[in-house]
């Protein structure tokens, strides 16, 4: 609950009600702890309570109710008395604690309490206001549940890694407060907050959803938004270095096939040129029967092609946005409590088929990106192809000078490039297409979401390092090539780079200086300073 410290320190509410959570406030919450406080909106505690009130109305009437008066999954044919329904809920968290695997990072655990309350807090799912509050104070005093990435096959939701949420909030189970691992019913203590005794319902209505796997999935289909846009940067920066035909972008292409990402990418790339496309290749005819050209009138694909590709990213994002803002404010477990209509409904609502779907199409058209960005880096290393620039981007040695020949410049960075490119194409099976029979055959079609957001989560981390590299690269050879070449949004890129990682004079390690460009491009540092040199733009077009 909202407490007169949050109101004293000013911090912004996120009010959930199950019907308004945004993308954007789900991120924030969970990689930005402390600048949010999430709060239950107003009326929402009543709607609660009224779905709580009938819940226990049935159970007085005796009438069966699945998984509150009745075992679960193929058991749903036992019933029980009202005597017992308490205990069964605790058995439940129980048996479910059965995860493997590593803990999942705790901005993905923060997503998913989030999503969770939200969820809870549509009013239909039976449970108390004190729960949902509870869950909430938990995530606002940053108590987070060690949560084993394994165990779901994403039909009845999140069953196994969402025990352990529920274990966290009756005082069992190892959390991490405030970066300190610690005994879950300590961590309450430490806060002044009491372990809840679940009731009839409870325990159920917190494992048997999917927002495990829309916690994964929000803050990937984040990234791949993010890397995006580093791709439509690269594409100019490689464009500049290899003295490129700028052509390639302009406006009459993309009117002609107008899909949507694609003509977004083709504007940010002329944005971040400054509007310089050029009118035609700047090539003339010659006066001979035959000659050799110069420069090839046409780039490579990889280049003249890059908004193609990125702007397949960029549609699938917008629709598995759609897709997701839906998922996270929706009620996703079964039983569901008709007030309206004073009747249970059992269905199948914890199928996480959407989140399963978005994420495997997510995750195919970032490795795209994520290999263009490879070929880009090839075409830039490669002295067969990077017009004049010297082999793997070595620093300039004259034939007398001791060291020459020692370099290898860029040679390792495109090889781990090339190998992740690899890896990330390699995770783009589609996860849904292994559904398989499980619990003694009562969940005979799952979606395996969770499976699909955690492999998206993979790609998008490999194709972040594919990018960081890239950018390292293209600033080596814009420094090679002479950095007048650079345009104010490429230079502002380029400084941003070189804050964190110098200009490559000898062979050093360069491991360290990839993950700093990668907290670059994810905290969204990097889109800000080119956007700040976007705004005035000899074109009048703004990064989108």
């Amino acid at each position: 609950m909202l407490t007169p410290t949050h109101r004293r320190a000013g911090l912004r509410e996120v009010p959930l009600d199950g019907h308004r959570l945004s993308v954007e406030d789900i991120v924030t919450v969970a990689r930005h702890p402390g600048t949010r406080v999430v709060t239950l909106a107003a009326d929402v505690a009543r709607r609660i309570a009224e779905s709580n009130a009938m819940k226990h109305s049935l159970i007085d009437s005796g009438v069966p109710i699945y998984g509150v008066t009745s075992g679960f999954g193929d058991s749903s044919a036992r019933q029980i008395s009202k005597r017992k329904v308490d205990s069964l809920q605790d058995n439940l968290i129980r048996f479910l604690s059965t995860g493997v695997g590593p803990a999942a990072d705790v901005d993905v655990v923060r997503a998913t309490m989030t999503i969770r309350a939200n969820c809870l807090a549509r009013g239909v799912s039976g449970v108390r206001p004190e729960l949902v509050s509870a869950l909430i104070d938990l995530l606002n005093a940053d108590i987070l549940p060690q949560i084993p990435e394994r165990g779901s096959v994403g039909a009845s939701g999140d069953l196994v890694p969402l025990s352990y949420l529920a274990a966290a909030l009756t005082g069992r189970g190892t959390v991490t407060h405030r970066g300190t691992d610690k005994p879950a019913a300590r961590a309450l203590e430490d806060c002044g907050l009491t372990p809840l005794t679940l009731e009839a319902k409870e325990g159920l209505a917190l494992v048997n959803g999917t927002s495990f796997m829309s916690g994964f999935a929000v803050l990937a289909l984040h990234d791949a938004r993010e890397l995006a846009f580093t791709a439509d940067l690269c594409t100019a920066l490689t464009s500049q270095v290899l003295l490129g035909n700028s052509s390639h972008f302009a406006p009459f292409l993309f009117e002609a096939k107008p899909h949507d990402g694609m003509v977004d990418s083709a504007a940010n790339i002329r944005a971040i040129l400054t509007g310089d496309i050029a009118a035609d290749s700047g090539i003339r005819r010659p006066d001979a029967d035959f000659a050799e050209l110069e420069r090839p009138i046409q780039d490579h694909y990889s280049v003249r092609c890059a908004p193609h590709v990125t702007g397949v990213l960029r549609d699938t994002a917008d629709w598995a946005y759609r897709w997701l803002a839906v998922e996270v404010n929706s009620a996703n477990d079964n039983p569901l409590f008709d007030v309206t209509d004073g009747a249970v409904r059992n269905g199948g609502n914890f199928y996480g088929g959407h989140v399963a779907q978005a994420m495997d199409a997510v995750k195919t058209a970032v490795a795209s990106v994520g290999d263009l960005l490879d070929r880009q880096l090839e075409l830039v290393v490669d002295e067969k192809f990077n017009n004049g620039l010297t082999p793997n981007l070595i620093p300039m040695l004259g034939p007398d000078d001791f060291e020459a020949g020692l370099f290898h410049g860029f040679k390792g960075m495109q090889i781990t490039a090339s190998s992740l490119a690899a890896e990330a194409l390699k995770w783009t099976m589609p996860a849904a297409s292994f559904s398989r029979s499980t619990e003694a055959h009562n969940q005979d079609k799952v979606s395996m979401g969770t499976i699909a957001a955690r492999d998206a989560r993979s790609v998008v981390e490999l194709v972040q390092r594919i990018a960081a590299i890239h950018l390292i690269a293209l600033c080596q050879a814009a420094d090679l090539r002479g950095l007048e070449h650079l345009s104010p949004p490429t230079r502002a890129a380029y400084d941003a780079v070189r804050g964190v990682c110098a200009f490559l004079d000898r062979d050093r390690p360069l491991d360290a200086d990839i993950e700093r460009v990668v907290t670059l491009i994810r905290s969204g540092d990097l889109r800000g300073v080119v956007e700040l040199e976007t705004q005035d733009t000899v074109s009048g077009e703004t990064i989108r």
